[in-house]
Order: structure tokens, then C-alpha cells, then sequence
């Protein structure tokens, strides 16, 4: 059988302020004349299907064309909550999307109540068993684990033996002469970040190790990290990555989808789709001189300008006149006058809200790199909504 692998759509998001709801349409749009031409049996998204988890009505009814408009190939449709999603949302709209043929999930479910989805592959006849695991709070994966798995949660380690637990839990799903896959949305150790995750979700104690997944599946497929990537495991484990640069820390990402074909007695043989209707985003320096020649060049590419000259009035206009798509423009640090405060540290301005709260720990000699992990965690969840 056939599948598509594809996760992190992110719509919604914005950046610096421009809304980029076309752009991800034509994104979508790319991505459903694959599934379309592919003839695929399955399309799995790993989660993050939103930017936030309160997105606007413009965002969800994209995703539901989107949905609907991958349903329509003949295709199985599951998708999944991820860390940027309202799991919450996600149970509400799952009736009426099942009746619509796509399999949302938003909570981790038992086996037998939708924690394992399993179907016919229309192109080989074959069973086809899919344990989805959508994104898990530290709070909740030990609700989780006592829920599914049996496990006492005064019993259960860490974060990533709690997940081992329910993977274990889902895999009794399997069934023998089936392709049986995996699909779910956490951080693998060792994997390596795109460059637009949150962090405070993605490292710390939030990690799994690969081998968490065992030799049983045929195949997992990833959500959460935005660059593309295999880890290493007794089974193949993929992230397909986002399907645009969501940040300028992921400019020099490659954006794909992945196929992958697989039986119940063959290895999965994974190709990567490119995707091209994202627009690029770019770091540029220069001169203002040197960036107004260049404008040609950078065509409709979002940029980030660092201007190598001092700054003076009117700087910041004349770039936006000669690059209207300079979303970010600043002054480089080599020709940037420093800004201090009266006792000389740098402006609180100019600093992140961890920086901040490293420098207040450090203060009062508080060296526990926990707390700095907890604030981190935290202000993630205050600032995301999650």
C-alpha cells in the first residue's frame, strides 16, 4: 500500500505581522494535486495543522478544504493534535468530520475507541492498522498512561517512559500479515530542531529515544520538528518536516512530503515529493546602496535585512520602499551602537524573556537548571494558549 506522510502545516501563522493565509492555501493546494495524482491509499498528518490553538475562522475553514479536498482522492484522511492544536477542539469536530470519512483525533484514545484506526488499502486489499498519539503534555501523559496503559501514576517514570507505556498500549493494535504504522507528534532524541518550534515543547524532558517505538511498526511517522529527517531505530522513524519555513530559522530548510510504499513483508521505501509554493525567506546584508541593486534578485522572496552602515533617519523607510517584502530589517551588529542601561547590562528591550529570568537567577545565585527549564515551559504555555 501507499501512503502520505505530511505534518506541521502551521496555518494561521504570520510573520512579523504579514498574514500569509495565500501563500499556505497554495500550499495545501500543492500538497492535495500529489495526493491526487499519487493515487494514495492514506494520508497521515502528524499534527500542528494550526499555528495556534484559538485560530481564526479563515484558518480553519482552509484546513477543512484542505481535508475534505485530500478526502475526495479516495484516500483515508487521519490526522492528529499537535502542541500548537486544542486537542479539546479537535474531540469536538471529530463526529462530524468522521462523517465527512477523516479520522481526527485530539486525545489519546484506548485501542478499541479509536486509539488504533484500521482499514482496507483500496489499491491492495491489505489491513492497514495506524496508532495515532497526539501531542502529550507533561500533565497529561500521566493521566494518559493511567488511562491507557494501567499504569499506577505514582509508578510511572518520566516523560518518556510514559509514552513508551501507551505506545505499547496502541501497538496490542497490531495485528499479524498488516502493515501497522505509527503516527504521532513528540520530539525524538537526538532529532535535530528546523528552527520554529516552540522549545520549551520540544526539549527538556520532552523527548523520547527512538527505540521507544520498538521493531513492530513498518513505519512512524513524525510530527513536531520542521526539518525534514530519519532517526535511526529499530523500525523506520521519519519527520516529514513543514511543508513551508514557518520562521527565518528555517530558511535553509527543504520542503517536502514523503511517500511511502510498504507491505506487510517489504520495507517502507520512502520519496520525498519537493514542495515548491512556499515562499522563500531569506537573510540578506548590505549596504542600503548594495541591497536597492539587489532588489531584482530577491523577486518576491520574504526577507530579513541587516544593513551594514550606521544608522541614521529614514534608514529603516528606504529600505521598505526598495524591498517591500522586508518583513525584518536591522542594523548589523557590527556597525549597531550598543545599548545599555545606567548599570550597563543591555536594555531589557533588547532581551528574550529567558534571557530575563537567567539574569534574575543569577542574581540570587540560583544555579538549578531546572527552574530555568520550568520558566521556559511555562512561558510557553501562557504565551501559546496551550
Amino acid at each position: 500500500m501507499k501512503f502520505l506522510h505530511t505534518s506541521d502545516w502551521h496555518i494561521g501563522k504570520t510573520l512579523k505581522g504579514r498574514n500569509r493565509l495565500d501563500e499556505q492555501r497554495a500550499v495545501l493546494g500543492e500538497i492535495v494535486r500529489i495526493a491526487r495524482d499519487g493515487q494514495f491509499d492514506a494520508i497521515l498528518v502528524a499534527g500542528d495543522l494550526y499555528e495556534t490553538s484559538a485560530p481564526s475562522a479563515a484558518a480553519q475553514e482552509l484546513v477543512v478544504r484542505a481535508l475534505m479536498a485530500l478526502r475526495e482522492t479516495g484516500a483515508e484522511v487521519l490526522a492528529i493534535a499537535g502542541n500548537h492544536d486544542h486537542a479539546a477542539t479537535f474531540e469536538a469536530y471529530r463526529p462530524l468530520l468522521k462523517a465527512a470519512g477523516i479520522q481526527l483525533t485530539g486525545d489519546p484514545r484506548p485501542v478499541h475507541d479509536g486509539g488504533v484506526v484500521s482499514f482496507d488499502a483500496r489499491s491492495t486489499g491489505e489491513r492497514v492498522n495506524v496508532a495515532v498519539l497526539p501531542f502529550l503534555s507533561q500533565r497529561y501523559a500521566v493521566r494518559a498512561a493511567e488511562l491507557l496503559a494501567g499504569t499506577p501514576a505514582d509508578n510511572v517514570g518520566q516523560y518518556d517512559q510514559r509514552v513508551r507505556d501507551i505506545l505499547e498500549h496502541l501497538k496490542s493494535g497490531f495485528t499479524p500479515g498488516a502493515v501497522n504504522l505509527v503516527m504521532a507528534h513528540l520530539t525524538v532524541t537526538g532529532g535535530t530542531m528546523g528552527g520554529g518550534e516552540r522549545a520549551a515543547q520540544s526539549i527538556f524532558e520532552y523527548h523520547v529515544p527512538a527505540t521507544a517505538f520498538g521493531a513492530d511498526p513498518h513505519y512512524v511517522a513524525l510530527g513536531h520538528l520542521h526539518r525534514r529527517q530519519s532517526l535511526p531505530a529499530p523500525c523506520p522513524v521519519h519527520y516529514s518536516g513543514s511543508p513551508f519555513a514557518v520562521d527565518f530559522g528555517e530558511q535553509d530548510n527543504t520542503s517536502v512530503v514523503l511517500s511511502v510504499e510498504v507491505s506487510p513483508t517489504t520495507p517502507a521505501k520512502i520519496t520525498d515529493i519537493p514542495l515548491t509554493a512556499g515562499r522563500k525567506l531569506r537573510t540578506v546584508h548590505g549596504t542600503v546602496a548594495e541591497l536597492t541593486g539587489r532588489a531584482a534578485e530577491f523577486g518576491e522572496d520574504y526577507l530579513r535585512v541587516y544593513i551594514r552602515e550606521a544608522t541614521r533617519a529614514g534608514l529603516r523607510e528606504e529600505i521598505q520602499e526598495a524591498l517591500p517584502n522586508a518583513l525584518e530589517i536591522r542594523i548589523d551588529p557590527e556597525f549597531a551602537a550598543p545599548v545599555t542601561t545606567s548599570g550597563g547590562d543591555r536594555a531589557v528591550a533588547d532581551r528574550s524573556p529567558g534571557e530575563l529570568f537567567a539574569s534574575y537567577c543569577a542574581e540570587r545565585t540560583i544555579e538549578d537548571k531546572r527552574v530555568q527549564a520550568l520558566f521556559a515551559r511555562l512561558h510557553d504555555e501562557e504565551t501559546s494558549g496551550v
